[in-house]
């Protein structure tokens, strides 16, 4: 019972190590409104999917209301819009490009990574891939967190705009359990030296 009870205790204090260090160092690079937020070339939005069932995702949503409002404060001249596409008739990364163009986003400054399929790999994938060593993230406050957690982590100069969060309810309340274990997950992956599924070919932003 004895051992039990240390494993427990150690597990306990694990999480709740992530879950402070995470928001803790990324707090100062965190932003509510458009005026604070460092310019930046281009802006990484990080994937949802667009509907769940036949309902609206209102985290894909307000990621996108918040892109447009870092658009048009003349914040970003670029966007990569970052998700899952593992399957065909499923892709975060064309959802997002298509949701952009109708709130007003040129097509010609979106480009698109199918192979953000995880936080990690979107993160590491837009110096890797896109070339940018400072940019901005859009996701909601606690996503960005972590998000911006890892990508300092790596010596990227990335900070976080904070998208619309949800209320609390029965289904936002499993993503925030879902994240205070995908906090714990980024120690491991540092200590592991985890790197993204898929890298490839430089894309160019101009």
């Amino acid at each position: 019972m004895g051992i039990i009870f240390i494993a427990v205790l150690l597990v306990g204090a694990v999480i709740a190590f992530a879950n402070w260090k995470i928001p803790h160092d990324a707090k100062e690079y965190i932003f509510n409104n458009t005026d604070s937020v460092p310019s930046q070339k281009a802006a990484l939005v990080l994937g949802a999917a667009r509907y769940i069932g036949n309902r609206q995702n209102l985290y894909f949503t307000y990621r996108i209301q918040a892109a447009k409002e870092l658009y048009e404060a003349g914040k970003v001249k670029a966007f990569v819009v970052s998700g899952d596409n593992r399957w065909h008739h499923y892709n975060e990364a064309d959802d997002m490009r298509s949701a952009l163009i109708e709130a007003g986003v040129p097509d010609s400054i979106i480009h698109c990574d199918y192979a953000g399929l995880r936080t990690l790999d979107s993160v590491v994938r837009m110096n890797k891939i896109f070339g940018q060593d400072s940019f901005i993230i859009v996701s909601q406050k606690f996503h960005n967190e972590r998000a911006v957690f890892i990508a300092r982590q790596k010596g990227l100069d990335a900070y976080g705009y904070n998208a619309k969060d949800l209320r609390l309810s029965k289904w936002s309340f499993k993503t925030k359990i879902r994240e205070i274990f995908a906090r714990v997950k980024v120690f491991v992956d540092i200590v592991t030296n985890k790197q993204p599924r898929h890298l490839g070919e430089p894309i160019n932003i101009d």
